[in-house]
This record gives C-alpha cells, sequence and structure tokens, in this order.
C-alpha cells in the first residue's frame, strides 16, 4: 500500500487544502492529512483539536483518509505511519522556494522519504489560511474559501 503524508498547519482548512488532498488520493492509496504545531504561528487560531475535527468533518464520507495531530519533525510522523511520501500543496513561485528548502533537509534526514509537490487548481490558488483567518477577525463570511459542510462558526475560536 502507497501511504502519503499530507502534513500542515491547517488553520483552517480549506477549499485549496482540500484540493491538494484530493489529486493527492488520484496517486496514493492512503493519504494521511496530519495537523502539525508550526512554532512560527504563535500557536494557532483555532487549536491542534479543533483542526482535527473540522478536517475529519470535512472529509466524512471520503475514503482512504486518515486525519491526526502531530508535533516534531514531519519525517518522524511519517516515519511512524509507514508513510513514503510526504505531500506538499504549492499555490505560487514563493511556496515552491520555501517547500524545496524543506524538501531537501527532509531528504538529508530521511532518504527513504519522498517529497511531492501538487500544485493547487488555479481557482484555489489564491486561498491561504491567512487570508481566511483574516476574514474571520474581521467577521467576514469565510464560507467562499472553506470545503462544503464546515461552518467555522461550530467551532470556538482558541
Amino acid at each position: 500500500m502507497r501511504t502519503a503524508i499530507f502534513p500542515g498547519s491547517f488553520d483552517p482548512f480549506t477549499l485549496g487544502h482540500m484540493d491538494v488532498l484530493k489529486s493527492a488520493l488520484q496517486l496514493f492509496d492512503k493519504v494521511i492529512v496530519a495537523v502539525g504545531y508550526n512554532s512560527n504561528k504563535n500557536g494557532g487560531f483555532f487549536a491542534p483539536e479543533t483542526r482535527v475535527e473540522i478536517i475529519k468533518k470535512a472529509t466524512e464520507g471520503m475514503a482512504n483518509i486518515e486525519v491526526c495531530s502531530y508535533t516534531g519533525m514531519t519525517v518522524n510522523i511519517a516515519r511512524e505511519k509507514g508513510a513514503s511520501c510526504i505531500v506538499r500543496g504549492l499555490r505560487t513561485t514563493t511556496d515552491f522556494e520555501l517547500e524545496s528548502v524543506i524538501a531537501q533537509a527532509n531528504k538529508k534526514m530521511a532518504p527513504d522519504i519522498q517529497s511531492i509537490f501538487i500544485p493547487s487548481s488555479h481557482e484555489y490558488s489564491f486561498i491561504s489560511s491567512t487570508v481566511v483567518r483574516d476574514v474571520l477577525i474581521n467577521g467576514g463570511d469565510a464560507s467562499y474559501f472553506l470545503p462544503k459542510g464546515i461552518d467555522i462558526n461550530d467551532y470556538k475560536k482558541r
């Protein structure tokens, strides 16, 4: 079974994330969406447990998906879960530059785990969790950017 891990902060999980996840499911037998703690993001807008809950709701009815949270290095959770590949979504060339550096570091630490970049579809390339959080903070309607069935008001902010 070919298993990939799709790590990220997913704060919150957007249509762009869903788009990349659906593409990854075409390539792998199983995709593990792994909600990580990013020390550069000051704890996050939603608690990691809430993010896991949102992703589980967004992917309800989809096959071959596991959702978990983790701390520490992505290569460690990939090994723990039996993933041979790390999936990363790309929106822009700026994403590529950052992600390629991370992929090189991961390759050095875990030569047996490959990184694969999946570009988001054009209609989602402008959506970022940062933009969605800004919409939420300012009382806007974030439903344009979130998977169907996700009402962010159902979840308490951190």
